[in-house]
């Protein structure tokens, strides 16, 4: 196939990318690289800058090739500043996610692989989480993915939009070559900021919140390593059916506290890794972790990553042979 990846020099877009490429398809990466990297999209994909904000620049982007499906990473990330900042979630996540949306109709690209969050779920009345549970968002981020994956619904219907959705818990991990890994400015997520301690780039880690209702007092998440979450996109992308809205949690179904995330990166580098209490960010959740028996059932689909240590050594490779990230910023 040839496919479309909006936010391919991300994270899980380019972890993505590297496997659509190795399953051999074609790929054209859509990236205005303000969070992605160019180095981490590699010259087997054709690179294409661009913003979702711009109509025109995604329409002539769109008509240098017939796609067949189009994916999308181009979401910003950050709970936190989703609740200090709503409109700028609003704007980007949403809006300019009806801007694809928009040019695939024009186009007749009729595949579409959406990159969701388990943040659509909000405070879950049971655990683990399955897909048929309310979503009740409590906080922009996730009120931004619900409405995308509306639309998917609504579009299913109108224009036999063919859509799927992986909600991710926590993407975590590198390549197991040490050549992909998570590189943000600024990084907001456990396990990079915890090995930024380990590395010397910062002086502690801060634990938001020690008195949630979970065993040692924090928040309680499930780990998903990235390699896992590109298999889960390819899988996606192969079985998607026109007119038809699925929806998939992509996760362990264990959940790994704040606390027990540090223990675990002591071992693998060896640093005592200080952590400093402090008070909780507004919008989190106290433990989100998935229960993935649909996605195992319908694509086959297992992680193989399922020990945090394991997770964790291959972030840290990463880390230790890119201290400074990327470097093309």
């Amino acid at each position: 196939m040839r496919i479309f990846v909006a936010g391919g020099a991300g994270y899980v877009g380019s972890h993505c990318v590297r496997r659509l490429l190795d399953d051999g398809h074609e790929v054209t990466v859509y990236d205005n690289l303000s969070a992605g990297h160019r180095a981490a999209v590699g010259r087997r994909a054709t690179f294409v800058a661009g913003d979702l904000g711009d109509p025109a620049r995604l329409e002539r982007a769109f008509a240098t090739g017939q796609f067949d499906a189009a994916m999308h990473f181009a979401a910003f990330l950050n709970v936190g500043e989703s609740v200090s900042e709503p409109l700028k979630y609003w704007h980007n996540n949403v809006a300019n996610t009806l801007n694809l949306l928009r040019c695939m109709q024009a186009h007749g690209v009729r595949r579409f692989i959406f990159s969701s969050s388990c943040a659509v779920y909000g405070e879950p009345d049971e655990l683990p989480i399955t897909e048929d549970l309310p979503k009740n968002p409590i906080n922009p981020y996730g009120a931004t993915k619900l409405a995308v994956e509306w639309m998917l619904e609504h579009s299913a219907v109108a224009w036999q939009l063919g859509s799927v959705a992986l909600r991710y818990f926590n993407a975590s991990g590198a390549a197991a070559d040490g050549t992909l890994g998570e590189d943000h400015d600024p990084e907001v997520h456990l396990i990079p900021l915890v090995l930024q301690v380990a590395l010397g780039k910062r002086p502690h880690i801060k634990v938001f919140g020690t008195d949630y209702p979970t065993p040692d007092g924090t928040c309680i998440r499930d780990y998903i390593h990235v390699e896992d979450l590109a298999e889960a996109h390819l899988r996606a992308v192969l079985n998607c059916q026109p007119g038809v809205f699925e929806a998939y949690n992509v996760g362990t179904g264990r959940g790994y506290s704040v606390l027990e995330i540090i223990s675990a990166a002591r071992e693998v580098t060896g640093h005592p890794i200080p952590a400093i209490e402090t008070d909780r960010r507004p919008g989190d959740p106290a433990i989100l972790y998935a229960d993935p028996t649909r996605i195992r059932h319908r694509y086959g689909w297992e992680p193989r990553y399922r020990d945090v240590k394991t997770i964790i050594e291959t972030a840290w490779r990463w880390h230790r042979s890119h201290p400074n990230g990327y470097q093309d910023r």
